[in-house]
């Protein structure tokens, strides 16, 4: 069975595929993992997850590479930081082995979704893992759903690898120093809806966050890490509220390989005025170039130029070189599902 998908005009949202993969933990155990063809989920109205916000997920991507191969890319990692969200909202740890199962599984029944090399497009892969049991106090369940599903898509932004314009939000912030800023629960990006519209409305492709604790240093690019370059050397923020990028994880290694240093500390927001490249990094897009960034406040621009720099370029190809199999993947961080 073939599909009528135009792979190369394929935005960034959701596509019905063949399947999903899902596991139950009852009892104090997970259970056998279960193949399904339904999109929907029966849930209890007195769901934890509805409730009280006991939701975790997690984003990775299969790859259709040249060598008619399909790889994922460091589900390890993506394993790693649900287990350890699991244990900031109190719910049960999936054992790597299990989610990689499942991974495995759910890229092989929708093969057919796979778009094809070079088209622009990739096969996104969305775990997730809810609270079902019911629940009228405020307390952890005891029943959990944990399922995979995924769905061909474009780049997250238009234009691809192209550079975006960002703004500097402090009407509202994504997370907290002490909350859950470092897990990747709904919670933190139900938070930064407002503050993305209000971007978005002013003409930027996204809002751009500071600490919340005293508006003095850079967190994120939306819902992405941030990077700065300059004088061959990486920059990174180190906070207690942004999500740990398996991306940006990726790519400080990537830039150590290039010979370029790396700094993860926390970088006030005055420094943005020194790097000569910026650039928001995650899973959906990989990177995205910043070309300027808008403080309102003080009527400042943080201007990068309109086109990617060098650096970005190169970090960019490297990464995406190592997902597709055309770079030694020297770290193994990726895993061959089909070929």
């Amino acid at each position: 069975m073939t599909n009528n998908i135009d792979w190369a005009n394929l935005p960034f949202g959701y596509v019905k595929t063949d399947y999903n993969v899902r596991c139950y933990y009852r009892n104090g155990a997970w259970g056998e993992i279960e193949t399904c063809s339904e999109e929907t989920i029966p849930l209890h109205m007195a769901a934890t997850c509805l409730h009280y916000g006991q939701e975790a997920f997690e984003g990775l991507k299969a790859y259709r590479c040249p060598d008619g191969k399909v790889r994922v890319f460091r589900s390890d990692e993506n394993a790693a930081r649900l287990q350890s969200t699991c244990r900031g909202i109190l719910m049960p740890e999936l054992p790597t082995e299990r989610f990689n199962e499942m991974v495995d599984r759910a890229v092989r029944l929708n093969e057919r979704w796979i778009p094809p090399y070079e088209s622009g497009a990739t096969l996104y892969i969305r775990p997730l893992l809810i609270g079902t049991g019911a629940q009228v106090g405020v307390r952890p369940s005891e029943e959990y759903l944990f399922l995979i599903f995924v769905t061909p898509v474009g780049p997250y932004f238009k234009g691809g690898f192209s550079s975006n314009p960002y703004v500097i939000t402090r009407s509202h912030d994504r997370s907290a120093p002490l909350g859950t800023g470092i897990y990747k629960v709904g919670g933190n990006y139900a938070a930064s809806l407002y503050a993305n519209r209000e971007a978005h409305d002013k003409g930027y492709a996204c809002e751009f966050y500071l600490d919340a604790k005293e508006k003095k240093y850079i967190d994120e690019c939306g819902a992405a890490n941030f990077f700065g370059i300059r004088d061959n050397t990486y920059f990174t923020p180190e906070s207690t509220s942004i999500l740990p990028s398996i991306t940006n994880k990726s790519l400080m290694q990537v830039a150590r390989d290039l010979g370029m240093k790396v700094e993860r500390r926390p970088i006030p927001v005055e420094e943005l005025a020194t790097f000569e490249e910026a650039g928001a990094c995650g899973t959906a897009a990989v990177i995205s170039p910043v070309s300027y960034i808008d403080d309102e406040e003080t009527g400042t621009r943080y201007d990068f130029g309109p086109e990617a720099g060098p650096w970005s370029r190169k970090l960019f190809d490297t990464l995406r070189g190592i997902q597709y199999g055309i770079i030694e993947d020297k770290h193994h961080w990726t895993r061959v599902v089909i070929g």
